[in-house]
């Protein structure tokens, strides 16, 4: 019995070890982690620096046949889960020092209400930004329009651009999560540059 427990003890006495290199491992990059998010916020105040992101969760793909742009009853809107996610995103970026910005938004109704639910300041729909799922032969001409925006943009409060899943893959080869956002580069417009994940 003895041999056994022996056995016991330095399998627990191992495994107790493990777990507490894990836990400092997690605090150790716990650290770095929101160092980065704060230099991310500080990019944002930047010049040439512009965050797009996906719209929150609105359950559901593309939207039913025969929606209409202009009547959100027609379209696939945001959850009660999608709104509570944008208000906390706002609240988010509010932590980290972005007060105000220069929002602008797809058309479609699930992008607007994410955009307003940031609640960072007026929003501005542009239709470079609408959805490109159901027109995919537009996809280009949309994604041309949007660099254009881009190239025009004059300093000022930070720009968050909302749109739509295809939309962010076009411009920056990147797929985004519900309500995740890019941190882009854009002092070349035609060499946009992802240079972090929100």
């Amino acid at each position: 019995m003895k041999p056994r427990a022996s056995v016991l003890h330095a399998v627990t006495t191992h495994l107790a070890g493990l777990t507490a290199m894990l836990l400092l491992g997690a605090s150790l990059f716990a650290t770095p982690a929101r160092a980065d998010e704060a230099s991310l916020f500080a990019l944002l105040k930047e010049p040439g620096h512009v965050l797009i992101m996906r719209h929150t969760l609105a359950p559901g793909i593309g939207d039913p046949e025969g929606f209409v742009l202009e009547d959100c009853r027609t379209q696939r809107n945001l959850s009660d889960t999608g709104q509570v996610q944008a208000r906390e995103l706002g609240e988010r970026l509010r932590a980290g020092g972005i007060e105000s910005a220069r929002v602008y938004s797809s058309r479609w109704c699930r992008c607007l209400d994410t955009a307003t639910g940031l609640g960072l300041g007026p929003v501005i729909p542009l239709t470079a930004l609408d959805s490109v799922f159901q027109q995919r032969h537009e996809t280009e001409a949309r994604t041309r329009a949007l660099r254009d925006f881009l190239a025009g943009l004059e300093p000022g409060e930070p720009v968050i651009l909302v749109t739509h899943q295809m939309n962010v893959r076009a411009l920056t080869g990147r797929s985004t999560g519900v309500g995740e956002g890019l941190l882009l580069n854009v002092l070349d417009p035609e060499d946009v540059r992802v240079v972090g994940v929100f």
